[in-house]
C-alpha cells in the first residue's frame, strides 16, 4: 500500500465511528436534506479521508493544442470527448487522479468529466438537470469505494458510478451520460492532431505520479466491504459496462473484439494503467476499449472494476460467452 493510501486509511478509521450517522455530517453539510434519500443503510457511506472539497474539482479549465503538449507521455491515459462538430478534447488522467471532477462546457453543453481511481470509473455527464445547470464537487465520501459527488446548487449527493442523486433535494434524479473514451495520449493525438488538451491545473500536485501504486493488482479494493463478484471473477478485474451488462476486458482482448447485445466492443493495446506503477506512464499496458452501436457510433459506457459493477448492479448480467 502506498504512503498516501496508508494515511487515507488511518483517517478513514478515525472517522469510522461517525460514518453511519447523518446527524454528524450536518455541521459540514448544513444545506443537505438528509431526510430525502434513497440510501437504506447509511453504513454504506464512509469517509474517504479528505473532507468536502479536500479533493478540489476543476471548473472552467484552460486548453491548448495537442501538438504543443510536451509533458504527457504517449502511453498515459486521457478521457477523450467529442460533442458535435466541436474540436475534440482530452482530459488527462494525470490531472483527474488528483481532482476527480472537471466542470467544463463543450459546444454549448455543460459537462462534468469524472474519474474515480478506486473504481477506475471514467464517465462524462451532462450537467443540466430540470432546466438548471449544476456544478459538481467532491464530497470526500465513498459508497462501495466509489466517489460521492455533490452539486453546489442544492448540495445533493450523487453516486458517480450510477449518475444518480442519492441524498438531498434531487434524490432519484439521474444525469445523462455522454459517450467518451479512455485512451492513450498517443491514440488521441493520432486520431485528433488538431485536438485540444486540458492545461495543467494551477495546484501544487505531483501530476503524472500515481498515489495508488499497485492498487489494480491488489487482492481487495480499498475501503470496500461488499461482496466479491460472482463466477470467480477477481474484484479488480476490468469490465466494460454498458447499461446493466458487463464484459470482462480480458475476454474482449482474447477474442479480438466482440459483437453482442447490439454493441461492438474492441480492444487495442498501448494505454498504461493509471493505477499500477508509481509513475502513470510506466504502468502496464491495459489497452483501450471502444464501444459502438450497430451503426458504428460511439455509445456511453464505462470501464470499471468488477467489484463496483457487482456492488451497484447486483442483478446485472455478466456477458461471459460460452
Amino acid at each position: 500500500m502506498s504512503r498516501l493510501l496508508l494515511v487515507v486509511a488511518v483517517l478513514s478509521l478515525m472517522a469510522g465511528g461517525a460514518r453511519a450517522d447523518p446527524a454528524f455530517w450536518k455541521g459540514e453539510w448544513p444545506n443537505t436534506d438528509f431526510a430525502v434519500t434513497s440510501i437504506e443503510n447509511w453504513a454504506e457511506i464512509r469517509s474517504g479521508g479528505p473532507p468536502k472539497d479536500g479533493i478540489p474539482a476543476i471548473s472552467a479549465p484552460e486548453f491548448h493544442k495537442a501538438s504543443a503538449e510536451k509533458r504527457i507521455k504517449g502511453t498515459e491515459p486521457v478521457i477523450s470527448l467529442q460533442i458535435g462538430k466541436a474540436t475534440p478534447r482530452a482530459y488527462p488522467i494525470r490531472y483527474l487522479t488528483w481532482h476527480e471532477i472537471v466542470n467544463d462546457t463543450v459546444a454549448g453543453v455543460p459537462v462534468a468529466v469524472t474519474y474515480c481511481p478506486l473504481c477506475n470509473s471514467a464517465m462524462v455527464f451532462d450537467r443540466r438537470v430540470r432546466e438548471n445547470v449544476l456544478s459538481f464537487g467532491v464530497s470526500g465520501k465513498l459508497r462501495h469505494s466509489d466517489m460521492v459527488m455533490y452539486d453546489r446548487e442544492t448540495e445533493s449527493w450523487w453516486q458517480q458510478a450510477t449518475a444518480e442523486a442519492i441524498v438531498g433535494d434531487l434524490t432519484g434524479t439521474r444525469l445523462k451520460q455522454l459517450p467518451s473514451t479512455m485512451e492513450s495520449w498517443d491514440q488521441f493525438r493520432t486520431r485528433h492532431p488538431n485536438g485540444l488538451v486540458m492545461e495543467q491545473p494551477r495546484f501544487r500536485r505531483q501530476y503524472g505520479h500515481n498515489p495508488y501504486r499497485g492498487y489494480d493488482t491488489s487482492k481487495r479494493p480499498f475501503l470496500y466491504s461488499g461482496e466479491n463478484p460472482p463466477h470467480g471473477i477477481s474484484p479488480l478485474s476490468r469490465v466494460v459496462r454498458v447499461g446493466k451488462r458487463a464484459w470482462l476486458v480480458e475476454r474482449v482482448r482474447n477474442e479480438g473484439g466482440l459483437r453482442e447485445a447490439g454493441v461492438s466492443i474492441s480492444w487495442e493495446g498501448g494505454q498504461a494503467s493509471a493505477l499500477d506503477a508509481g509513475t502513470i506512464a510506466k504502468g502496464r499496458d491495459v489497452g483501450t476499449v471502444r464501444v459502438r452501436d450497430g451503426a458504428g457510433r460511439d455509445i456511453a459506457h464505462d470501464v470499471m472494476f468488477a467489484f463496483a459493477f457487482h456492488a451497484f448492479w447486483p442483478k446485472g448480467k455478466w456477458m461471459l460467452g460460452n
